[in-house]
C-alpha cells in the first residue's frame, strides 16, 4: 500500500495516459476500420486491393515493430518532431485498425444481400447504401468483436511505455528500477488495467443491450 501512497501522482498520471492512449488510438482504430471496411466490399477493384493489402501488412506485422516504425523512420522522413504521444497513438490505431475492419466486415456480411440491391434499385450510390442501410444494421453485430479488439487495445498500449510516454507500464518500470518491491508494483498496476478493461467491456455491454431494445 505504501507504494501507491508514496507514488499516487505517478500511478496517477500512468493511467491518464494509459486512458488517453487508449481513447485517441481506439478512435482512431474505429474510424480507419469502418473506412477499409467499406473499401473491402467495394465494387471498386482498386479499393477492394487497397483494404485488402491493409489489413494483411498490418495484421501480420508485430506490433513492436510498427513503434519501431513510427519512432524511428516517420519522424525522420514525414513529420519530424512529432510527440511520442501522437506516433504511439499512430501505431496502435493503425495496427488496431486491421481488426476493426474485419470485425465490420463480417458484421456487413450479415445484413442480407437483397437489401442493398434494393438501396442501389432506387438510385443509392454503394456509399450511401453502406452508411444508411448496411452499417447501421451490422453495428448490433459488431458490438462484440469490438468489445474485445479494445480490451486488446488497452494491454496493448504497454508497449507505448518503452517509448517515451507516461504510462502504467512505464510507471511500473521506473519504480521498479528504483527498488521498489516489484510484486507489489505489478499487484496496483494490474488493478488498474483490469479497472479499464472492465469499464470498457461493461460499457460495451450496455450499448449492446440498448441496441437489442431498439431491434
Amino acid at each position: 500500500m505504501n507504494v501507491l501512497l508514496d507514488h499516487l501522482p505517478q500511478f496517477r498520471d500512468g493511467f491518464l495516459g494509459t486512458l488517453a492512449l487508449t481513447a485517441a488510438s481506439g478512435a482512431l482504430a474505429l474510424v480507419l476500420g469502418i473506412l477499409i471496411a467499406g473499401f473491402r466490399v467495394s465494387p471498386v477493384p482498386p479499393l477492394r486491393a487497397f483494404g485488402t493489402a491493409w489489413v494483411t501488412l498490418l495484421r501480420n506485422t508485430p506490433l513492436t515493430l510498427l513503434f519501431l516504425i513510427a519512432f524511428f523512420i516517420v519522424p525522420q522522413i514525414f513529420f519530424p518532431g512529432t510527440s511520442p504521444f501522437v506516433l504511439a497513438t499512430l501505431a496502435l490505431g493503425f495496427y488496431t485498425s486491421s481488426f476493426v475492419c474485419e470485425a465490420v466486415r463480417s458484421g456487413f456480411n450479415t445484413v442480407p444481400l437483397g437489401q442493398a440491391e434494393a438501396a442501389r434499385s432506387i438510385g443509392m450510390t454503394f456509399f450511401q447504401t453502406l452508411r444508411m442501410i448496411v452499417l447501421p444494421q451490422a453495428t448490433r453485430t459488431v458490438i462484440p468483436p469490438l468489445s474485445s479488439i479494445f480490451i486488446a487495445l488497452t494491454k496493448n498500449s504497454a508497449i507505448a511505455g518503452a517509448f517515451s510516454n507516461t504510462e502504467l507500464f512505464n510507471v511500473s518500470k521506473l519504480l521498479s528500477d528504483k527498488g521498489f518491491a516489484i510484486g507489489w508494483i505489478f499487484l496496483w498496476i494490474a488493478l488498474a488495467y483490469l479497472i479499464i478493461t472492465f469499464t470498457i467491456s461493461g460499457l460495451f455491454r450496455l450499448l449492446e443491450r440498448r441496441l437489442e431494445v431498439a431491434r
